[in-house]
């Protein structure tokens, strides 16, 4: 009988245990405002889940869904001018 062994090395929890860098935790920072939006929009879905539609509930999913889409909207002109090299 032959037995069978592994080719690769086995996947420990130590080889998964490190931190972020400086870089990916400057990117966190930098999205911090559009993850706070979209925290705050699942948490007004979640809100609504098992209630009536009412037009409060209405508007606040609303108003977090706006927030959202301004979060990008700041995101997206934050990094083209980052990317341009600051503003003119």
């Amino acid at each position: 009988m032959k037995t069978i062994a592994a080719l690769q090395a086995t996947v420990t929890a130590a080889s998964l245990d490190f931190e972020p860098t400086a870089a990916e935790l400057d990117a966190i920072d930098f999205e911090m405002p559009l993850i706070r939006a979209e925290v705050e929009l699942l948490d007004a879905r979640i809100m609504t889940i098992d209630r009536p539609a009412t037009e409060l509930n209405t508007r606040r999913v609303r108003r977090a869904h706006n927030r959202v889409l301004a979060a990008r909207r700041d995101l997206t002109n934050r990094t083209k001018v980052a990317a341009s090299g600051g503003a003119a």
